[in-house]
């Protein structure tokens, strides 16, 4: 149960309901901070509409940062999204098996990426021999955009977790076919 109240458009003036027009919990609960709310979606709405990133890289990114976050809401939401960009139930078990070191018919850009993906997240940061390996893939541009959506995912996992955010019905399907590993 989250730790804040879901707010609704009817609960913010005039000037803030247009953060709703996306009505999912993450932003019902982030509206309690009109501005954070309106700074958030520049820089998402940006990661997911604007950047010349590979949109199916990018969603296979941000759902290895759930899996390995074990974040429900991030993990969902982005099964349901990453199919709109290109991603596969293929590619999804496919990452699973490349988190758990198993083969994987991934290319070597989905490889590079989750593994860029998976340092970033346990570690901090990319290691020199990634991130090389990511120049030698990716436009400077491109790596850029990738690494600011590892980054900005990152953080939302962060705020997901803390404000225990709920999983919408309708996402449940995704979490049921593909369950996040209990540690």
């Amino acid at each position: 149960m989250a730790r804040l109240p879901y707010l609704t458009r009817a609960d913010l003036p005039p000037e803030h309901q247009d953060l709703l027009t996306r009505d999912i919990a993450l932003f019902r609960l982030m509206t309690h901070s009109p501005g954070g709310a309106r700074a958030f979606s520049g820089l998402g709405g940006y990661i997911r509409n604007k950047s010349k990133l590979d949109p199916r890289l990018r969603e296979l990114a941000i759902l290895q940062v759930g899996w390995l976050s074990r974040s429900p809401y991030e993990w969902s939401h982005h099964v349901k999204i990453g199919h709109d960009f290109g991603v596969s139930d293929d590619d999804i078990q496919a990452l699973i098996d490349d988190t758990a070191g198993k083969p994987t018919t991934l290319d070597v850009n989905a490889r590079t990426v989750l593994r860029a993906a998976r340092e970033m997240t346990v570690q901090g940061a990319a290691s020199a021999e990634t991130f090389t390996a990511l120049q030698g893939l990716l436009s400077t541009e491109h790596l850029t955009d990738l690494v600011l959506a590892i980054a900005f995912y990152c953080a939302v996992v962060r705020f997901l977790a803390t404000m225990q955010v709920d999983v919408e019905p309708q996402y449940m399907t995704y979490l049921e076919r593909w369950p996040l590993p209990k540690d």
